[in-house]
């Protein structure tokens, strides 16, 4: 089997990651919903408007998971080329600051349409920079501690969200709590908790890549793994009784029922995490399953999935621009299908146009270039 077949599901759901993401900023910026309800409301006034919400809480976690996994196979194989552990180590750790560095400066600034520079927000790709570089250092641990690291910090989090602090009178402890643990307006994605499911990445990579040497016990494996995850949110999700409490946020009023799903991301709840750890696996799983069969239909996925970040870093302009910043798409004023839409005119756009920066990192000897 080919590396490029081996890894093909890797990019397709990467790909699918990058395009659900889009979903819910097509969404942002068509739908009026966002009028009625704020990112941390579960409470949306249709089955249509929960779903699309609901299917973007998958990317986050896809997207540090499989951070995680390409930083083990990165640290590996520069190593295995006879690059110094230390020095593998470090060109890891400047990708991840050079993260840090695009959320500050251009992602920010993209949610307004560039409109203006945003220097006091610390998100997602700055999270996910952060998670890169403390990987760094422990990526070559072997499988099992690292397991133990993350189930660790999956176990214990819940306990640190009770630290109490006063964001209007305690401002550092703010910036602490709400980096490390906590989600609030200066950072939503806390770094221990997705920090955690990028390590649960690095584990899976040893199974994908070095473990499992087939098709089928890569197939296999990958499933009972994601069955695992869908189990203990189960477990955790029922054993709080549909009340408040350790590893649960939100309440539910049945199991089965539509709240039984409305789980915590900001910061993600220990339900949350084993639940979105058994989504991905099982939609790797799908496309083991079928994605070299369709290949032609997963096509675009495989071009957004080999350029995440150009994509992440071109769509949120690109849509504020043409709404917020210009006027000449509506602003919020349309519902599910106006949201849709969106979402498949922003996917045609961005085809050619990472298909184009797709050519041009393969070519390219740029540092810059070589880490979008």
């Amino acid at each position: 089997m080919s590396q490029q077949n081996r890894y093909l599901f890797v990019d397709q759901l990467r790909g699918l990651i990058i395009a659900l993401m889009g979903l819910d900023h097509a969404s942002n910026y068509f739908n009026g919903v966002w009028h009625r309800v704020t990112y941390d409301n579960y409470l949306f006034d249709s089955g249509g408007q929960f779903v699309i919400r609901f299917l973007s809480y998958l990317c986050a976690p896809g997207f540090l998971m499989l951070a995680g996994a390409m930083v083990w196979l990165s640290l590996e194989r520069r190593v295995e080329r006879g690059t110094r552990p230390w020095r593998a180590r470090g060109e890891l750790i400047r990708r991840g600051g050079f993260l840090i560095l695009v959320q500050l400066v251009w992602v920010n600034a993209s949610w307004s349409g560039l409109a203006r520079i945003r220097l006091d927000h610390y998100g997602i790709i700055a999270c996910i920079g952060t998670a890169i570089i403390l990987l760094a250092l422990v990526a070559r641990w072997r499988w099992y501690w690292r397991l133990a690291l993350a189930l660790g910090i999956f176990l214990v989090h819940p306990l640190l969200l009770q630290i109490p602090y006063d964001p209007e009178t305690q401002p550092m402890a703010e910036r602490l709590m709400q980096l490390w643990i906590d989600s609030g307006s200066w950072n939503l994605y806390p770094v221990l908790p997705w920090f955690a499911l990028a390590t649960m990445g690095s584990v899976m990579a040893v199974a994908w890549f070095r473990t499992w040497k087939s098709d089928r016990e890569r197939l296999v494996g990958t499933l009972l793994v994601g069955l695992a995850g869908v189990l203990l949110f189960l477990f955790v999700r029922i054993l709080s009784g549909g009340s408040p409490g350790y590893g649960n946020i939100m309440p539910y009023d049945r199991v089965g029922s539509l709240s039984f799903f409305f789980i915590q991301k900001y910061p993600p709840s220990l339900a949350h995490n084993f639940l979105f750890f058994g989504l991905t696996m099982l939609v790797a799983v799908l496309f083991m399953l079928i994605g070299k069969r369709l290949r032609w239909i997963f096509h675009p996925f495989e071009v957004y999935g080999r350029t995440p970040f150009f994509f992440y870093a071109v769509h949120i302009p690109l849509l504020a621009i043409l709404t917020k910043r210009t006027g000449l798409l509506p602003y919020r004023e349309g519902e599910v299908g106006a949201a849709l839409l969106a979402w498949v005119g922003l996917l045609i756009l961005m085809y050619p146009l990472c298909r184009w920066f797709g050519a041009v990192k393969a070519r390219s000897r740029n540092t810059l270039i070589r880490m979008m």
